[in-house]
């Protein structure tokens, strides 16, 4: 199916992908509601599932669900019932997968509820251990597809449904999840229950709870979204003052991108294994991220973005990834240009620039969208990230900030909470612009490597002409096509005149007349192209 939609891509045709896992062609879950049990007493977990699923066509004859059983650590879950209302139903559960054999469903569009009872101590997923000040949390981490380590799930992007969780834990925990937060009730046995909704259609990576000792902030709100901020109460006075960066950045994507999709935007510090874990509406991140300094600045940036691209548009399948990576690691570099200024954009640009050659030296045959790739963490590359946004920047060059931003506040518009791939960016780009883009898409997301530049100058006084020579050596493939300025200087301290050309072939000779010789000639001045240049004086 991958293979399929590429070649779709390619020839310009619009592959059709419903808003379901491809492994449940026919099968959409709606809502999940799950009621969990948590205690100090062991790691082991008490679940009940209650999912509405939506079947898209008739005759379907089973429920397949991703839930990891027991292994011989003892670690996984075991089901001991499923029901439908008062009918207790059959089940299989092996190979971690939860198949539930159907009465064949009579027509499409119909909607029947499904309840599982299960237990057992994740061996992933949901991460219970001691912080780094020796409290005892626990703390969703579903990315890629991780959830179903604790949460009878379709684990998979493309199958996005609301959410609730009803979170029963010792009462000397607060627990954050997704949602609005609609009951909080003390219980016997010094234990609470906490009760979360979300009313938006998240992917299961970005649905989660979190259950700690926090301190926490409700800073404001900006356009009715409260904005909060969970820490360790240890670090309550940094954590406060880090997150707080939490407004200006969310100001800034809401005011460029669109209306903040979700009910809150909580900014967690957490046990996540990675930086930061963009779940819906309540992001955590890594507990180093506290400081008292603010250097999480440019990570804070990332996950906020995440909750646009990502979270409310999410990739219809991993492998495009960069859908959710490149951007946001472009709208940092953006929050960033428009914080700080251009100069700051640039210095994170030749940074990045710098990562992707240094990947590419290493992974020649490895374009963005990668088919090829199975360990779907290995899709957490530099090409998805850092070349990700690169394209992103020079697609900005390409049809300029207008028909960009455009672009980008339709794609968001269209797509928000559902699913997307690079073929459905690239049609709304083709619109905001009013041209043809498959050139640039194929081009910098299909084919692996970038633009290496061997040339030089010369200026000859006789003639008054100035002869520019631009050679691509990359290795295989056609060359790539791209507008290259050319900064002209006449001494250092003015800003160079500006020459465009199109480089479409593997060789390029410019002449230009000027009346007198240059004191330099410098390729991309600005830092538009991702390239790779050896260009002297000749």
């Amino acid at each position: 199916m991958l293979l399929l939609t590429t070649l779709l891509l390619f020839a310009g045709c619009a592959p059709a992908s419903p808003d379901i896992s491809p492994r449940n062609p026919h099968v959409d879950v709606v809502h999940y509601a799950f009621s969990l049990t948590l205690s100090d007493e062991s790691n082991e977990l008490f679940g009940e599932a209650t999912l509405s699923v939506r079947f898209l066509a008739p005759g379907v004859s089973a429920l397949d669900l991703d839930l990891v059983g027991p292994a011989r650590t003892g670690k996984g879950m075991q089901v001991t019932a499923v029901r439908a209302g008062d009918q207790e139903l059959r089940f299989t559960h092996e190979d971690d997968r939860l198949r539930i054999p159907l009465t064949p469903v009579p027509a499409a569009e119909a909607q029947r509820v499904f309840t599982i009872f299960y237990h057992g101590t994740p061996a992933d997923g949901l991460i219970i251990s001691n912080n780094k000040h020796g409290d005892r949390t626990f703390f969703g981490d579903n990315w890629p597809n991780r959830a179903h380590h604790w949460l009878p799930t379709v684990d998979h992007p493309s199958d996005k449904a609301t959410v609730e969780f009803i979170v029963t834990a010792p009462e000397h925990y607060q627990v954050i999840a997704s949602g609005t937060r609609v009951e909080e009730t003390d219980l016997p046995d010094e234990r609470r229950l906490t009760h979360w909704r979300s009313t938006v259609p998240l992917a299961t990576k970005v649905m989660v709870i979190g259950a700690a000792r926090f301190a926490v902030q409700y800073l404001d709100e900006y356009e009715g979204v409260p904005v909060e901020s969970w820490v360790y109460p240890q670090d309550r006075d940094a954590g406060f003052y880090d997150y707080a960066l939490a407004e200006p950045i969310l100001q800034y994507f809401s005011s460029h991108v669109g209306p903040y999709p979700y009910e809150k935007l909580a900014n967690v510090q957490s046990k996540t294994r990675y930086g930061g874990m963009e779940n819906a509406g309540n992001i955590f991140y890594t507990e180093g991220s506290v400081t008292g300094n603010r250097q999480s600045e440019s990570l804070l940036a990332h996950e906020i973005a995440h909750q646009w691209f990502g979270d409310s548009v999410t990739e219809r399948d991993w492998h495009h990834i960069w859908l959710s990576e490149g951007f946001a690691t472009y709208f940092t570099q953006l929050y960033l240009e428009h914080t700080y200024g251009r100069d700051r954009l640039v210095a994170g640009m030749k940074k990045t620039r710098a990562d992707v050659l240094h990947y590419y030296a290493g992974h020649p045959d490895s374009p963005v969208v990668d088919t090829t790739i199975t360990e779907l963490n290995d899709l957490l590359s530099t090409n998805a990230y850092q070349k990700g946004g690169w394209v992103l920047h020079m697609l900005r060059y390409v049809v300029g900030d207008t028909a960009f931003w455009d672009g980008i506040e339709a794609y968001y518009r269209q797509y928000r909470d559902g699913n997307a791939l690079t073929v459905d960016f690239q049609r709304v780009m083709e619109a905001a612009a009013g041209r043809d883009l498959g050139w640039f898409f194929r081009q910098w997301l299909f084919q692996p490597g970038q633009p290496d530049i061997q040339g030089g100058w010369r200026y000859d006084t006789a003639t008054r002409q100035l002869t520019i020579t631009l050679n691509q050596v990359q290795p295989g493939g056609a060359p790539f096509r791209f507008l290259l300025e050319l900064g002209l200087y006449s001494d250092a301290g003015t800003p160079p005149h500006i020459e465009v050309v199109d480089v479409t072939r593997p060789s390029h000779t410019f002449t230009f007349t000027l009346d007198a010789a240059p004191s330099d000639v410098v390729l991309d001045p600005n830092t538009w192209i991702l390239m790779k240049a050896d260009f002297t004086r000749q």
